[in-house]
């Protein structure tokens, strides 16, 4: 009866956002999340009934609300209190955070430590496989850092991989679920980020973390490569405790640094608490309707709804392709409808004029290449893939459909 309410409830509300009608946040439950994730407040649901409804509506309502969940996002975080708040915590916490991680719908670390919407950047790509000598992914990461390294801030890199305690098949699957395979890359990201910005680590800090998906919780690597700090296993009682663990784990981690990794740190385990209060049967496999290719994703701040792929490495037929086969079997095990996907394509602009023609370009090609793969490879969802091209302007995140 719940979910039933729930459905109709959100009927209703997509069909007051056709008709003009402005969506109440502190009314509409599939709104809460917004605001606690662009507030930074406390921990937001994993399973909660709205979102159950939402995936099983039909492939356009479901396309429907999600233009709506990014046109509220937008104006959420151009609203005053979000500004507040992001400059707020920047002022605290100078260090500036990339995450280097899967596609995989069910990581989403700002969710996972409790932090506002843009303070970490995703970088995404199938099994979270990165290479410095990627030309585009190398560019990428050097602008970021240089920039940051222009306005005096130091950066903070997370280079992710997951896993599932409770069953290997619920693992990385772009790894083949071998999870021994998928640290070991993480570790040989971690040097060749060393060789490309230093191994003194007094500006750029990689750091290799575990992501176990069962109960979203980080496991942190020290820096000898040997000793870890499985945050599942600390309880809020060993808070206090936090600041030595991180000095044995990181002696070499610069003072700020350290400072602005704890946050983070006492984040994951609130949530890891309340994700063991919840019912989290549903949310420990695949349920993602979306695959999207390109940059500019921030604004879809919610777990396990896509299949998120970052145009950086030199072959993207592979990481299409297993998203795919993702969708297919989400469909096939009926954890989704089979009436259709969406496929989405995003590229970012600074500016308006060339910058934002050249998106417009990018997110036309990525979108054609990306249906051609997928059409190629699962002949039996050809047929469902919803097109939506995009491009998003970084100030504002705004998201604009183009044709």
């Amino acid at each position: 009866m719940e979910g039933e309410r729930s459905l109709r409830k959100v009927s209703v509300l997509l069909s007051q956002a056709k008709q003009g009608r402005e969506l109440i946040l502190k009314s509409a439950p599939i709104s809460q999340p917004l605001r606690y994730i662009l507030m930074g407040n406390s921990t937001v649901p994993q399973a909660n009934p709205d979102s159950i409804a939402i995936r099983n509506l039909p492939i356009q309502q479901r396309i429907d609300w999600l233009m709506e969940h990014a046109r509220r996002y937008a104006q959420l975080y151009q609203s005053p209190e979000s500004f507040l708040a992001r400059e707020r915590y920047s002022a605290k916490h100078d260090t500036a955070i990339i995450a280097l991680k899967c596609m995989d719908g069910r990581l989403n670390l700002s969710v996972a430590t409790n932090t506002p919407a843009g303070i970490i950047q995703p970088i995404r790509n199938l099994g979270g496989r990165f290479d410095m000598g990627w030309p585009h992914f190398g560019e990428v990461m050097t602008e970021q850092i240089q920039h940051m390294v222009r306005h005096g801030r130091r950066t903070l890199i997370l280079i992710n991989y997951h896993y599932s305690k409770g069953d290997q098949h619920r693992g990385c699957a772009g790894w083949g679920y071998n999870t021994d395979a998928a640290r070991d890359h993480a570790l040989r990201t971690k040097r060749q980020v060393e060789e490309v910005f230093g191994s003194v680590h007094s500006t750029v800090y990689p750091l290799v973390c575990g992501f176990e998906t069962d109960e979203d919780a980080l496991v942190l690597h020290g820096s000898n490569h040997r000793d870890t700090l499985d945050l599942s296993t600390v309880s809020a009682q060993d808070l206090a405790s936090l600041p030595a663990s991180l000095s044995r784990l990181y002696p070499d981690i610069p003072e700020e640094m350290q400072e602005d990794l704890l946050p983070l740190i006492q984040g994951n385990i609130t949530h890891i608490e309340e994700v063991r209060k919840s019912d989290r049967t549903l949310e420990i496999v695949h349920h993602e309707w979306m695959i999207g290719i390109g940059r500019g994703f921030h604004w879809l701040h919610m777990p396990n709804l896509a299949l998120i792929i970052g145009p950086y490495s030199p072959e993207l037929a592979d990481p299409l392709s297993k998203a795919g086969g993702i969708i297919a079997a989400n469909m096939r095990d009926e954890r989704i409808p089979d009436d259709g996907f969406l496929l989405l394509s995003v590229a970012p602009y600074q500016e308006v004029g060339v910058d934002r023609a050249r998106a417009t370009l990018k997110s036309r090609f990525m979108a054609e290449f990306a249906a051609h793969i997928i059409r190629s490879d699962h002949a039996k969802i050809a047929d469902k893939i919803n097109i939506r091209k995009a491009v998003l302007s970084w100030h504002t995140r705004a998201l604009e459909l183009i044709v």
